[in-house]
């Protein structure tokens, strides 16, 4: 497969702005603990990378950066280690499936599934069900198959999506099994990390990773998680979890919007 990176006057995307655009995506995935893959994939798309390409090229970035944020979060306490475990243990599986199932869709319907699910998850964070309480979500989370089963299903659809799941992970950790939204965030970069290795090297196998795009925003979007990781820890977690959402749907409005 063509790679897609070229000069700007040859009609393909320039390096400086995939390190940009990879900067700035990074940024979001620190603050967040998600949206990394998922905002990558619109943005490299909306930049005129092909969608096979933008739907998995972000990929090689998303383990380090996972990692570098997931560090800062450790170290702040924002980190549930038994919750890690569990998602990891039942998200490898799913991804492996996911991202088999992949190859029976084009790319133009995985940008398209890609924007749906933003709105369908911002929309669940940042208007939550008000009628779930806490005592419902810590029983919940103390069951280690339904995290581990939940986990599971987030992995069929980041394989499927060639994405780190964090966009998925986190409303799930906050919405059904209660943790607070700087701890969901932590916790999402590490199992993101793990679930992004088996997804990779599914997609690198089919050919779907453009190396010199990943390079280039992988470039971007690794320091980028550092500020956004810094940044997170003075956000207080109901203007997070509201500021989340909200950007989600509107990013998600504006992206299916112009590939309609």
């Amino acid at each position: 497969m063509d790679f897609w990176v070229a000069a700007a006057l040859d009609g393909g995307v320039h390096l400086v702005e995939l390190l940009l655009a990879g900067l700035g995506v990074g940024t979001v995935f620190g603050i967040f603990g998600a949206g990394g893959s998922a905002f990558a994939t619109p943005v490299l798309a909306l930049m005129g990378v092909p969608g096979i390409l933008a739907v998995a090229s972000p990929l090689p970035a998303m383990v380090p950066a996972a990692f570098t944020g997931a560090r800062r979060h450790v170290r702040n306490g924002t980190f549930d280690r038994r919750v890690a475990l569990l998602a990891v243990a039942g998200g490898v599986p799913g991804t492996a499936i996911g991202a088999l199932a992949s190859s029976l869709l084009g790319g133009g319907k995985l940008l398209v599934l890609s924007g749906l699910m933003l709105v369908v998850v911002g929309v669940r964070v940042a208007w939550p069900d008000r009628r779930v309480d806490a005592a419902a979500c810590t029983a919940r989370c103390a069951n280690p198959w339904l995290v581990a089963g939940g986990a599971f299903v987030v992995g069929l659809l980041t394989g499927l999506l060639a994405n780190g799941g964090g966009f998925l992970l986190v409303p799930l950790f906050i919405v059904g099994f209660g943790l607070a939204a700087s701890v969901a965030a932590g916790t999402s970069m590490v199992v993101v990390g793990a679930l992004t290795i088996p997804t990779l090297v599914m997609h690198a196998t089919l050919g779907h990773v453009d190396w010199p795009v990943a390079v280039a925003f992988g470039a971007g979007l690794i320091p980028g998680s550092m500020v956004g990781a810094n940044l997170s820890a003075r956000i207080p977690e109901v203007i997070a979890r509201r500021a989340f959402g909200a950007l989600l749907v509107t990013f998600a409005v504006v992206f299916l919007a112009f590939i309609a």
